[in-house]
């Protein structure tokens, strides 16, 4: 995944708005091949022209592109089309307030150097079943997540190198903000069979 900077002399409001404003203007352009090669030059440079070493960011929030197939179908579910490009929420991990079927950014515990896009699955405290870790079972310690990719056996997440720290929270996925057609709000989901367990039924 990489990161695009959000200026931090502009409010999160003023920055939504720009980005609205920029997908009006390239619905109206659609209609002149001029407009259109005008507005996907504008786009591009808006999105991808900020150099990707830059790790920001800003308190409230930022924009990041997402790379790979690790959570599709819900991110980048057409192979070979735009990427899509998430908006991130810093100030609502703040206290690690996260959830649940939350699309969130950790720090990679494999490469302190990157950041990946996960689901959570379970907080601390639950019981698990895991997908291919070396515990079946598995108990997500204090002040730990158990995260992963929505498309299985193309994820490198917790089924790989087991539950996350708190720590290593970046921030949480609030809406799809690119390309147009693609525009939501991201609310918390949990993909089929993978609900925590009772601690019951994991001593069965």
């Amino acid at each position: 995944m990489l990161l695009l900077c959000l200026p931090t002399n502009i409010s999160l409001e003023t920055y939504l708005h720009i980005v609205y404003k920029t997908i009006e203007s390239y619905h109206m352009a659609q209609q002149t091949s001029a407009g259109q090669r005008y507005l996907q030059t504008f786009i591009s440079g808006f999105f991808v022209a900020v150099p990707v070493t830059v790790t920001i960011l800003d308190k409230l929030a930022y924009v990041a592109r997402v790379e790979g197939a690790s959570m599709q179908p819900f991110l980048n579910p057409d192979v070979g089309a735009q990427s899509d490009v998430v908006l991130l929420n810093r100030w609502s991990v703040r206290n690690n307030q996260v959830q649940r079927g939350d699309i969130v950014s950790v720090v990679s515990p494999r490469n302190p150097k990157q950041k990946i896009i996960k689901r959570v699955i379970g907080l601390e405290g639950d019981f698990i079943r895991t997908l291919s870790y070396k515990n079946r079972y598995v108990r997500v310690p204090n002040g730990h997540l158990w995260i992963e990719g929505d498309h299985r056996g193309h994820s490198l997440d917790s089924n790989c190198f087991g539950p996350v720290s708190l720590g290593l929270l970046h921030g949480r996925a609030s809406h799809i903000i690119w390309p147009p057609n693609r525009w939501q709000r991201i609310k918390p989901s949990l993909p089929p069979n993978r609900e925590p367990l009772d601690a019951e039924e994991d001593d069965e």
